[in-house]
């Protein structure tokens, strides 16, 4: 008898496993939503979706939650890709909830929009009936990640509870819910940044230039570098400077950092994260290092 034995690499197994969440949650859910940025991550998940369903197109749309204090390279990536693929897009607008009075904008030299795009996302979802939404939440982001389920259970008002989370045998999912009730999925449970940028590289997918070193006027906060846009409400103690820079993340432009680079190139930019001991979200986002708890606390409002 033949015998075949197939050897699959780490990233074989990580996009068939991603693929398989996407169509079993396309199956069970009767409005799935991919929410998507314009981020390295949702790039990946956008291309996963599309290798999912193909030749077949992506059987939902995608959603951005939308600051407003956004990177300009970063929003006309997202156009312009969303364009190409020919997937609708949903932007929900932290402005338009400011300005129904949903939310009251922060002040001081600290403020910004990140907490705010709870209320609009829970408003998109209910507004479009959405009963799962696909984020690209990777473990080896942040403590809170580990308490997550791939399928992760909502209660009708949006909030995440982890004592409410369901048991996932195996690639086994509890996809059961209630009417006003939603799942957040996560078919990156399993990648770390490494993966990523390893995929990228494979798929030879574009992103934002953003990602790459490139010269920006930013000042410095706590020890962080910020870009020095109209909305980062820089102090006069707080001196602009020229830098080389790049983006680990991409975010709110009012709370997410830049790390000093030389990397323009893809190979480069793997070589630096290959050799960092720096989380992500620890080096690039000011919101986080306000509290160890801080991921955790934003997850229980809905947001993540």
């Amino acid at each position: 008898m033949q015998r075949c034995d197939y050897l699959l690499s780490q990233l074989d197994v990580l996009e068939a496993e991603a693929m398989h969440i996407f169509r079993e949650v396309a199956a069970e859910f009767e409005r799935p939503v991919l929410l998507f940025s314009g981020g390295k991550d949702s790039i990946v998940m956008l291309r996963l979706a599309q290798k999912a369903f193909w030749p077949a197109p992506i059987p939902f749309p995608v959603m951005h939650v939308d600051t407003g204090h956004n990177f300009p390279e970063v929003i006309e990536f997202r156009d312009r890709r969303v364009a190409e693929i020919g997937v609708r897009l949903v932007v929900a607008s932290v402005q338009e909830s400011i300005d129904s009075g949903r939310v009251v904008e922060e002040r001081g030299r600290r403020a910004s929009r990140n907490r705010l795009q709870t209320v609009t996302l829970l408003d998109a979802i209910e507004a479009h009936e959405f009963d799962a939404a696909f984020g690209g939440a990777r473990r080896d982001e942040e403590k809170a990640r580990a308490k997550e389920r791939v399928v992760s259970f909502r209660d009708e008002f949006g909030q995440w509870d982890p004592k409410n989370q369901r048991p996932e045998l195996w690639n086994l999912f509890n996809t059961r819910i209630r009417r006003g009730e939603h799942v957040r999925v996560f078919p990156l449970s399993n990648w770390t940044e490494l993966d990523i940028w390893d995929y990228v590289r494979r798929e030879e997918l574009e992103l934002p230039p953003i990602y790459f070193a490139h010269n920006r006027p930013v000042f410095e906060r706590d020890g962080m570098l910020l870009a020095d846009l109209p909305y980062a409400n820089r102090g006069e103690d707080e001196p602009a400077f020229e830098a080389t820079v790049r983006y680990r993340t991409v975010g709110d432009a009012s709370c997410t950092g830049a790390v000093k680079s030389a990397a323009v190139t893809l190979e480069q930019v793997i070589e630096e994260i290959a050799a960092t001991r720096i989380t992500e979200r620890g080096q690039t986002r000011a919101d986080d290092r306000a509290s160890e708890a801080a991921m955790e606390d934003r997850k229980k409002e809905g947001y993540f």
